[in-house]
């Protein structure tokens, strides 16, 4: 339904933590281009058994519910520019998984709350409040939004284009983040010919161009939304640029967040030698 709009899309909630304790409702959040598009379609969600609630208390979100006061599915869309939003749900999730004695207290006062409210959703929901803020709170101070950040700046620009007969541009995008906290983003430009240029040389010319040279962390968005390794020319050229280039971070997978360093994609006696150069 959301289609081209939708740039990311997770399972959160509590029955997206393995061994915690939770209702029969599964949670959505969803990261879009554009509101208004999603504005557009209210009515076709209905199809698929979704109420459409606007914003429903939080502003910049659209709620979606299935069944009802007995639900089965929640979706939450928010912009892709809305990283709070976006992290502080992703990092609730992140910090449950990774916290034994968090998901145990939790799933305790789940537990607590569903005896006492057997009917009362909002009661339950307001029981809860207090631990979840407190939880939210450790959670986002722990949690580290770089490879969120990166990912959807390079979701944003990855619009795949014909420009002529001869050339096509943005079926691959990339994002880098410099050290000094800058993000620079580039897409492909596929010719008929060797003019094209990989996304991933985009983006550093487009940070060489603004003045800086070393990146921290670098994503190639490939068509379909996985992460892709940089050819060998993309490798080579991130490493002559500054003596700190083997240490640059390369997602390989998103959902997991895993990453190499470019170190780790040279031969040893290249970046050694740039090193000592």
């Amino acid at each position: 339904m959301l289609k081209e709009n939708c740039l990311a899309l997770w399972h959160i909630g509590s029955t997206a933590v393995p061994g915690l304790a939770a209702r029969p409702v599964i949670d959505m959040l969803a990261a879009i281009r554009s509101l208004e598009d999603v504005d557009g379609i209210a009515e076709q969600f209905a199809l698929l058994g979704y109420e459409y609630l606007g914003e429903s208390g939080l502003a910049g979100r659209r709620y979606l519910r299935k069944g009802g006061d007995e639900r089965t599915h929640q979706l939450h869309i928010f912009k892709s520019t809305d990283l709070h939003s976006l992290q502080r749900h992703l990092a609730v999730r992140d910090y449950l998984r990774a916290h034994a004695g968090e998901r145990a207290a939790y799933a305790a006062l789940k537990r607590q709350l569903a005896q006492r409210f057997p009917y009362s959703i909002d009661n339950y929901c307001e029981g809860k409040d207090d631990f979840v803020r407190k939880l939210e709170l450790k959670a986002l101070s722990a949690y580290d939004g770089d490879w969120d950040q990166l990912y959807l700046a390079a979701r944003e620009v990855q619009i795949p284009r014909r420009l002529t007969a001869l050339a096509e541009a943005g079926s691959v995008a990339a994002a880098l983040l410099t050290d000094q906290g800058h993000i620079y983003r580039g897409v492909c430009i596929d010719t008929a010919c060797s003019l094209g240029m990989c996304a991933e040389r985009n983006a550093l010319a487009n940070m060489l161009t603004c003045g800086e040279s070393r990146i921290r962390k670098i994503v190639a968005v490939m068509p379909g939304g996985k992460p892709g390794m940089p050819c060998g020319a993309c490798r080579e050229l991130m490493l002559q640029l500054d003596a700190a280039s083997p240490d640059i971070e390369i997602l390989c997978d998103y959902d997991s967040k895993s990453s190499v360093r470019l170190r780790e994609l040279l031969p040893e006696w290249w970046y050694e030698g740039q090193r000592t150069a």
